[in-house]
């Protein structure tokens, strides 16, 4: 369960976050169907939706990319500075990859398309409550073919791990698929930060994809 709740028993607690009000409802009809998540609150804007997590501390917030106003990169960066426990998942109709690379770093979770399924929503939003990393396949792959590859500075263990975190492995499943411990696994990891110039996995992931290293 993620930190947000206290109560690692309790509901994964949701906060939505759209300027339309029919998406937002769309996709807390879609929560509220699934066993160990509620929707605690809806938000209209980034501003709003700042406020409404700091007040409601949710454990997962989705986030749309564009609204009026604070748009959904500053306002992930905020709720995070704010709400430490809470996980940002960037939900959008945009394939923008700079966008999308933006929120990434700015510390989302990572980001999934609203056309996704009722399961890969429910699926996305209990994977980012354990602190994995939500990726799209569809625009993951976008990244991988949109750009110009450069030389990496990732060795080839540091780019089947990121690879691997991008499949949604935690670092202890990561470590038994390559036959290494966790702590190697977690070596691994903040070589590959240092390399791209990231703090966290997720970020990691979307960098190096960005960058083409793992083609």
């Amino acid at each position: 369960m993620a930190e947000g709740t206290g109560d690692p028993s309790g509901p994964i607690r949701v906060l939505l976050a759209d300027d339309h009000p029919v998406v937002r409802e769309g996709l807390s009809a879609m929560l509220e169907s699934a066993e160990g998540i509620t929707v605690v609150g809806q938000a209209g804007s980034g501003e709003e939706a700042v406020v409404q997590a700091v007040a409601l501390r949710p454990d997962i917030t989705l986030l749309d990319l564009r609204m009026g106003g604070m748009d959904g990169v500053e306002a992930t960066g905020q709720i995070l500075r704010q709400v430490p426990g809470c996980k940002v998942v960037i939900v959008t109709t945009y394939e923008d990859d700079s966008d999308i690379l933006r929120a990434v770093e700015a510390g989302a979770a990572g980001y999934l398309l609203k056309g996704s399924s009722r399961q890969e929503l429910i699926d996305a939003v209990q994977t980012a409550a354990r602190g994995e990393t939500v990726l799209t396949p569809s625009l993951a792959g976008k990244l991988f073919r949109s750009r110009t590859v450069e030389p990496s500075p990732l060795s080839g263990r540091e780019r089947e791990v990121l690879r691997l975190v991008g499949r949604g492995l935690t670092n202890s499943e990561i470590g038994t698929e390559l036959f290494v411990s966790e702590a190697t696994v977690k070596t691994h990891l903040l070589r590959s930060y240092r390399k791209l110039g990231v703090s966290d996995r997720t970020a990691a992931v979307m960098k190096a994809m960005e960058r083409g290293f793992l083609s």
